[in-house]
């Protein structure tokens, strides 16, 4: 398993600091980089992170507004929300914009770490630090990564073949995916998954 690369995104310098030096020393195989904001992230260079750790609050772009355009540029990457905020709110806002997890700060450093790890590991986090069903898994009421490419698609009114050229896939895996789309948006159509897709700013 190739060393992973882990992007932490903070404008509080202390706590940045602190939490690479924890991460580092829980998974001495990652490479931890740090941004300040949401464009400094998505101006890191190299490969994709494996995992982005994104603070709610951040100057000029929110966190929770930065989740799109992180998966915009890196579709497959999963996004970890961090938060000093202790509402029910925000942890809906960034599961229904495609957060992978989400873990107060007010958790200990090592709660975190094990958020990070299971995220690394397929799992997400909501919230709760016990880890839920694999994001990958039906019925988990998460769609992965893919899954929301598919969507994005969809909402740009393309046909299955048309995304399974845009995507490389063939017809049938993209057909599976328009399935396991509307049953996780609980839904019977394409044009369902749309309207839903934006009542819950799956897609922009």
């Amino acid at each position: 398993m190739k060393a992973p690369r882990i992007l932490l995104v903070d404008d509080h310098a202390m706590f940045l600091s602190g939490l690479s030096l924890v991460i580092a020393s829980a998974i001495p195989s990652a490479q931890v980089l740090q941004a300040i904001c949401v464009a400094d992230a998505l101006a890191i260079p190299g490969d994709p992170p494996d995992l982005v750790l994104l603070d709610v609050q951040l100057p000029g772009e929110s966190g929770l507004d930065g989740i799109g355009r992180i998966h915009k540029r890196w579709p497959a990457v999963p996004v970890l929300m961090l938060s000093a905020l202790d509402d029910a709110d925000t942890p809906r806002h960034a599961r229904a914009r495609g957060a992978a997890g989400y873990v107060s700060k007010a958790q200990t450093a090592l709660q975190i770490v094990e958020a990070v790890q299971a995220i690394l590991g397929g799992s997400y986090f909501y919230g709760s630090l016990t880890p839920a069903v694999p994001v990958r898994s039906e019925g988990a009421g998460v769609l992965t990564p893919r899954q929301r490419e598919v969507l994005q698609f969809l909402h740009q009114g393309h046909s299955n073949k048309l995304i399974a050229r845009h995507l490389n896939l063939s017809d049938n895996t993209v057909r599976r995916h328009v399935q396991d789309i509307l049953e996780t948006l609980n839904v019977t159509s394409r044009m369902e998954a749309v309207a839903a897709a934006r009542t819950q700013f799956l897609v922009q």
